[in-house]
């Protein structure tokens, strides 16, 4: 697979994503990703992407103004 910014190759790596919702700020740790080689454009799959949106869903309300959470312990 390529880059959708520049056409660059994609190599699978785990990441962080950071969610900055307002009152507060998730990190979900350990993320399966394709990072670009090139530029460094993380991209997520849609199975990926539909799991960071319930994590996200389910922590936003916490009552914390930082939250870091592992993805590995959220996947189903």
């Amino acid at each position: 697979m390529t880059c959708f910014m520049c056409k660059g190759t994609l190599e699978n790596k785990l990441t962080n994503f950071i969610a900055d919702m307002g009152n507060c700020i998730i990190i979900v740790k350990g993320v399966p990703s394709q990072v670009c080689t090139q530029c460094g454009e993380i991209s997520y799959s849609n199975e990926v992407a539909e799991q960071l949106e319930k994590i996200i869903a389910a922590t936003k309300n916490t009552l914390t103004e930082i939250a870091i959470v592992h993805y590995a312990d959220n996947v189903a």
